[in-house]
């Protein structure tokens, strides 16, 4: 026998009562035999039971495998879609991770490229001992001498502060405070640091108030980030 399932058995035997039954209620004209044939036939699923003995063991068998292939079918389609859902899981977490390595380092390598234009730059810029001494300096010859004494990328931050403080007046004096020249220094006489001639050389109050900006706050852009905030630096 081929594999089938227990009511596919079951249903198989009841056809076959039904036709003996049938043969044999013609034949003997009883009606009462001729329906309970007809009523097997009709809805009657035949219990394991009533199958003969020697065929039982069978009907359990192939049962019993196509129940194991069934559940061997959903297994296996359970774990494809889990290797699927793992696999895309993987590739979005890879996919996220290059980006933000490449992120990461196009970032770095953008950092890298600013610090060596300004490392260029702050070459390129003169001392203050560079620039001749005068009795006197109008604000267009301070601001030239700041503009080659300060990295290009961090003059307009640079430039910002000097108008809050002073409007670029190398001479200016707060007469409350005492702090004096273009940055306010106070008291003025640390910029003593930069130069002795601190009080009328705009070149050494430009170095000293550059030194200062880098020094503690790391750059003249972080500097105006922070006077903004606070008004003062």
């Amino acid at each position: 026998m081929s594999r089938i399932s227990v009511r596919g058995f079951a249903v198989a035997s009841a056809t076959a009562v039904t036709a003996v039954g049938s043969v044999v209620g013609v034949a003997s004209g009883s009606t009462a035999q001729n329906n309970d044939a007809e009523a097997t036939a009709t809805g009657a699923t035949t219990l394991l039971a009533d199958i003969p003995a020697g065929q039982q063991a069978e009907v359990q068998t192939a049962s019993l495998t196509q129940q194991a292939e069934t559940m061997a079918i959903a297994a296996d389609t359970s774990a494809k879609k889990e290797a699927e859902e793992a696999a895309r899981k993987a590739a979005a977490e890879t996919a996220v991770a290059k980006k933000e390595a490449a992120e990461k380092a196009a970032k770095a390598a953008k950092e890298a490229e600013e610090r060596k234009k300004e490392e260029e730059a702050a070459s390129r810029s003169k001392d203050a001992s560079a620039f001749a001494v005068q009795s006197s300096y109008t604000v267009a010859q301070i601001q030239a001498m700041a503009r080659q004494m300060v990295p290009a990328g961090q003059f307009q931050c640079f430039s910002n502060i000097v108008d809050h403080e002073s409007s670029w007046n190398y001479k200016a004096v707060n007469p409350s405070s005492g702090a004096y020249g273009l940055f306010q220094a106070l008291p003025g006489s640390k910029m003593a640091s930069a130069g002795s001639d601190w009080q009328t050389n705009p070149a050494t109050q430009i170095k000293w108030g550059l030194n200062y900006m880098n020094e503690r706050y790391g750059s003249p852009c972080e500097a105006w980030s922070f006077w903004q905030a606070n008004h003062w630096y």
